[in-house]
């Protein structure tokens, strides 16, 4: 695995799929974002690592365009969003991104095998982008805010 750190961005795979995505037309980049999350998701065989990584990239760019996301600043994130343009995404793609995240974090998981074998027991960036996707949590008795 050509990684160099543990952030979304940080390997070969989600850096050429970061690349793809800045080179496609604007129009088709959230059908980009959706695709990588639904690949993850969806799948019930052995989850490659190189579809595990574009899942986490695609869910850090869902999540950094939520309340309390974390501003896209890595050099290996797509150029467009580095210099300040957003995506048009769907409301239901942070709730895609949660299950492409799971899934990643899941058994058959080579992204996870591979990470484990370095001896990664947690996984703190994903917790914060799961978090982030998730939402503020109500606790009992709590009225959400409008």
């Amino acid at each position: 695995m050509g990684a160099w750190d543990d952030g979304p961005f940080d390997n070969d795979s989600a850096a050429d799929w970061c690349g793809d995505l800045h080179d496609a037309d604007p129009p088709a980049r959230p059908a980009m974002v959706r695709a990588a999350l639904t690949t993850a998701a969806l799948n019930t065989g052995y989850l490659d690592h190189d579809d595990a990584a574009s899942a986490i990239a695609a869910a850090a760019i869902v999540a950094s365009q939520m309340p309390g996301g974390e501003p896209i600043t890595s050099p290996y994130a797509p150029d467009f969003l580095l210099a300040g343009e957003s995506l048009d995404l769907d409301d239901d793609l942070p709730q895609l991104a949660v299950e492409a995240l799971d899934r990643v974090l899941g058994d058959d998981s080579e992204w996870r095998s591979l990470w484990g074998e370095a001896g990664a027991i947690e996984f703190p960036r994903i917790t914060r982008l799961r978090a982030v996707l998730s939402g503020p949590t109500e606790l009992p008795g709590q009225i959400a805010m409008l």
